[in-house]
């Protein structure tokens, strides 16, 4: 229910701070303001960003008098697993983000062939400073502050182990939250995008396998790297690193990192590619689960 709740309490946040444009046939539609691609594309937790790691930036092309509004679906899959994100991302006024995300999560190989699991998340960006296009005079980034606020659910398909909850598993909690602040900057004469993300968190999995473990239950702070090159206006080609945590005893955690192609047609329409690693999951199929990535993203 506090989950719910605090949904319910972000974004009605959101309406109070949405700009207040004058119009009298209803509400405003956004003025795509922002130059294409500057929004970045949906990561796999919901946030503006790449496709493993929250940037800076405020997805949505609403420019700092308006607002942008997109869904996205992802899919990634590996030689044991398969992982599906779909949600709604708002941004307002290019200061702030908010998301809600679903994650599905499922084994496709004994002994976990029957295995599912799920997370609600819900986050919460806010820009601090800086602007990546403003800012080509200088070397300041655009700084920006986050939290994904996660609720696991029941664990499905291990009935026959007696196994219903990630407690189970070795994890703490249940449910949890990650901090970050993300570092972006864009050098236009180089056609090339850096971003660092740091994130403080317990999450094991992205919090798919909970929270904490019987081998570290404490906040541990995180490095992630992006780093992009504008092929052209449309297209941009990339690689990313995401260093996680290592709480369980049943899992051997190790970074996520992939090489990525994200394609802008159009300021209403995104389309991503990525090869990624993503290491082992659990000590039952012991080996580094390498896969396809592929999301689609809609909005304006």
């Amino acid at each position: 229910m506090r989950f719910f709740t605090f949904t319910a309490l972000l974004f009605g946040v959101a309406l109070i701070h949405l700009p207040s444009i004058a119009v009298a046939d209803g509400f405003p539609l956004p003025d795509k303001g922002k130059l294409t691609a500057t929004g970045g594309v949906i990561q796999l937790e919901g946030a503006g960003g790449g496709g493993l790691t929250p940037w800076a930036l405020i997805t949505g092309y609403g420019s700092e008098d308006s607002y942008g509004i997109n869904a996205h679906i992802t899919q990634v899959g590996t030689q044991d697993y398969r992982l599906k994100t779909y949600g709604v991302a708002l941004g307002i006024a290019d200061k702030l983000e908010l998301s809600i995300a679903k994650q599905e999560f499922s084994g496709s190989q004994a002994p976990l062939d029957k295995l599912e699991l799920t997370q609600d998340i819900v986050g919460i960006k806010l820009k601090l400073s800086g602007d990546i296009i403003a800012d080509q005079d200088n070397w300041q980034p655009q700084i920006a502050v986050g939290a994904m606020i996660k609720r696991n659910h029941a664990v499905q398909g291990l009935d026959a182990l007696g196994v219903t909850s990630v407690r189970q598993l070795g994890a703490k909690d249940e449910n949890g939250v990650d901090y970050y602040i993300s570092a972006t900057k864009l050098f236009m004469e180089q056609s090339l995008l850096v971003n660092g993300t740091l994130r403080l968190t317990k999450a094991n999995q992205m919090g798919l396998l909970g929270f904490g473990g019987n081998k570290k239950n404490r906040y541990q702070l995180m490095p992630e790297v992006s780093v992009g090159y504008l092929i052209n206006r449309k297209l941009v080609a990339g690689l990313e690193y995401r260093m996680k945590p290592n709480n369980l005893g049943i899992d051997n955690e190790k970074a996520y990192y992939d090489a990525f192609l994200a394609w802008f047609p159009s300021k209403d329409l995104s389309l991503t590619l990525a090869y990624a690693t993503l290491g082992d999951i659990t000590v039952l199929n012991p080996k580094t689960q390498r896969g396809w990535y592929l999301s689609l993203q809609i909005g304006n």
